[in-house]
């Protein structure tokens, strides 16, 4: 599903509904706030050009250009995000302090965002794989 897609999209008002249109796995990432194991995910050590998008509804998060190879941090990596894509929010869970990084238009839950990123913004997005699907460029 494209940007334009999503700003038109119906989005799940209930679980139920969530549940309906997601997979186990993507549900209890997006939906639940989860976590896939380190180095399982699919888009890992992809490197083609295109637009990693929301799994949930399509939303454009991350542009392949600003992938990085995080030296095994175990999930794929970004130095930035759209303009307008993600939020963040305060994640005080498993006894520490982080950064949540969620879909701005569904809500979903994509990851973490650290300060020990490359330049030009020193961030590392660090996004689960099942959060995310992959539009590749034409």
């Amino acid at each position: 599903m494209s940007d334009s897609d999503a700003e038109t999209y119906d989005l799940p008002e209930t679980d139920e509904e969530w549940r309906e249109i997601l997979t186990d796995e993507e549900y209890r990432v997006l939906r639940e706030q989860g976590t896939e194991a380190k180095f399982t995910g699919e888009f890992i050590g992809k490197d083609e050009e295109g637009t990693y998008v929301c799994a949930g509804c399509g939303t454009e998060l991350f542009d392949s250009g600003t992938k990085f190879d995080s030296e095994g941090s175990g999930w794929p990596s970004f130095y930035d995000a759209a303009e307008g894509s993600v939020e963040l929010k305060r994640d005080s869970s498993h006894g520490m302090v982080r950064t949540e990084v969620v879909c701005a238009n569904c809500g979903g839950h994509l990851g973490h965002v650290f300060d020990d990123g490359p330049n030009p913004t020193g961030k590392r997005f660090c996004i689960n794989s099942v959060a995310l699907d992959f539009e590749e460029e034409d």
